[in-house]
């Protein structure tokens, strides 16, 4: 690839209209399948960062079912017009943002291992043998699991990344004495606030010390990949890790 193409695919692949053309294969597979597969339980199927959105919208009276969706297109579509890139993606963009979310994915596999060891080292135990949340019984199957990992990679990432975090660092520079450190300040506060969101409320996980610091961790790389790469290689990593940790190595 020449120099020349090498900075357009930099560049392009960091817009918001690229991001959406790459994740909505996985944001239509997801809707639709947690509706297929779930029925009238779907509620079970989705991620937890899926139902904490609908559930802030049906307490201001906004509970209709395709409204999550349609905001994640209508947020990244505004964004692209009111910062007026071009409408423009290609193949070739598509499938290097599809291959640097392979690699980051397993990059965050390799970190989670080597976490795992240095807590061994330090005797500091973690219950479990996976970086991943315990299945409840409507996860069972593995294509419910499936829509679950794909679910919280796209609204995890929208509702951390996209939205919490561009917001803590607006926030944070209005004090003079902290615009310097606004963005680092916001990255660790949105990655701890990650963490501990997986622990919270009636189905929050027990908390585990390995768990939370690995999350944390996750959060701030994923933090730094919306910085530096943008929203849908963020957010296709996410969802690709928890595809590789939560079904096929648990399968295998």
């Amino acid at each position: 690839m020449k120099r020349s193409s090498k900075s357009e695919y930099w560049q392009q692949s960091r817009l918001p209209w690229p991001s959406l053309v790459f994740l909505m294969p996985m944001l239509i597979a997801y809707e639709m399948g947690v509706i297929w597969v779930g029925g009238r339980n779907a509620a079970q199927i989705r991620s937890g960062a899926d139902v904490w959105l609908r559930g802030g919208l049906e307490a201001i009276g906004l509970g209709v079912g395709w409204l999550p969706p349609l905001l994640v297109i209508v947020g990244l579509l505004t964004w692209q017009w009111i910062e007026r890139h071009p409408w423009r993606v290609s193949a070739e963009t598509l499938a290097g943002m599809f291959a640097e979310s392979v690699v980051f994915a397993f990059l965050l596999l390799l970190l989670g291992q080597l976490q795992s060891r240095v807590f061994s080292l330090t005797n500091l135990e973690h219950t479990g043998t996976h970086l991943v949340a315990a299945l409840t019984p409507a996860e069972a199957a593995t294509f419910a699991r499936a829509l679950g990992y794909v679910g919280a990679g796209i609204y995890e990432e929208v509702m951390f990344r996209l939205t919490l975090l561009p917001a803590s660092i607006a926030l944070l520079r209005q004090p003079a004495l902290l615009r310097a450190w606004a963005t680092p300040l916001a990255v660790l506060m949105t990655s701890l606030l990650f963490s501990a969101a997986h622990h919270a409320g009636p189905s929050g996980e027990l908390f585990d010390l390995f768990r939370f610091c690995f999350r944390a961790l996750a959060g701030g790389i994923f933090a730094g990949l919306f910085v530096l790469r943008g929203f849908g290689i963020t957010a296709g990593s996410h969802a690709l890790y928890d595809l590789l940790v939560g079904v096929l190595l648990v399968d295998a």
